[in-house]
């Protein structure tokens, strides 16, 4: 992807960080109204691990050659099949100027992507970006906000596995809406962060996604904003239900925001227009949502 940090006038600062080795580069680089976890018929979830023992769980690193991003949800299917979400711009080929997700290049389904955690690498299995190219997509909103791809785990590490959300719990659910001064939280897990994990849970509040590229983007700010490497985590409301998946940190008009891309909307653009993954669910945490302040 390029450059690790790279001002885009149109919409903000794209991140996807950039790695070319699993080891730190330890230089500063210049270089989400309530809905169900599921919209189809129910089916029956795998067997999760326990959350104290999954090593494969919301948060957890992912590498797309060699950009580090950080991942969001787990998802499962009625074939027993588990995935875990990451922005669709982690596998972006361009800089990260290159924000249109309609026009932007990619690399290709099939590509795999290292998870932490996991024994194996996962592969890349839908990104919106080529999803909407493949449909000739030209609605300015979808093309802006549409940033999700989702990343099949292999078979021996989808017992391992966790949807709980770490620190927080949950998710429990999913909200297509945030409003004005609505409480947020994320959990960021960049390589800058060095490995300390209390740097990684993040509250703050929504400024409303009404208006924003047509709900596709909420735009937010939290006490700390997303730096380069937490691009992809997930975003829930104080509720703890789930509304969107960390895509860029803007320059203007709102310094230091984050826009989160709404996940509601890309999981129903991706169930509408790619027949495989009608039947994807996202799996609400084992764990309860605790949610509170942070200390």
């Amino acid at each position: 992807m390029g450059a690790a940090v790279v001002i885009s006038f149109t919409y903000g600062i794209r991140r996807g960080f950039k790695l070319k080795t699993r080891k730190l580069v330890a230089a500063a680089a210049v270089a989400a109204g309530c809905l169900s976890a599921t919209t189809s018929s129910a089916i029956a979830e795998p067997a999760w691990a326990p959350a104290d023992s999954a090593t494969v769980h919301p948060g957890v690193q992912t590498f797309t050659e060699g950009a580090q991003c950080t991942s969001n949800f787990v998802f499962y299917d009625g074939s027993n099949n588990a995935y875990i979400g990451q922005a669709a711009h982690c596998s972006g080929t361009g800089g990260n100027t290159e924000t249109n997700g309609c026009l932007a290049g990619s690399h290709p389904i099939g590509t795999p992507v290292e998870v932490d955690g996991a024994t194996r690498p996962g592969t890349l299995v839908y990104n919106s970006w080529l999803t909407m190219q493949a449909k000739g997509e030209t609605d300015p909103d979808k093309c802006a906000g549409n940033d999700f791809a989702l990343v099949k785990l292999d078979a021996a590490d989808a017992a391992k596995t966790n949807p709980s959300i770490p620190f927080w719990g949950g998710p429990v659910g999913i909200t297509d809406t945030t409003t004005l001064g609505e409480t947020v939280l994320s959990y960021g897990n960049s390589s800058l962060r060095l490995g300390v994990t209390a740097l990684s849970p993040k509250e703050g509040k929504s400024l409303g996604n009404a208006g924003e590229n047509g709900g596709w983007t909420h735009p937010v700010y939290t006490v700390t904003p997303g730096i380069p490497g937490d691009s992809g985590s997930a975003f829930m409301n104080g509720d703890g239900q789930a509304f969107g998946v960390l895509s860029v940190l803007e320059a203007l008009p709102r310094p230091a925001s984050n826009g989160v891309a709404d996940l509601s909307r890309a999981l129903s653009y991706m169930r509408a227009n790619d027949p495989a993954f009608a039947g994807i669910q996202m799996a609400n945490g084992t764990e309860p949502f605790t949610g509170g302040n942070l200390p």
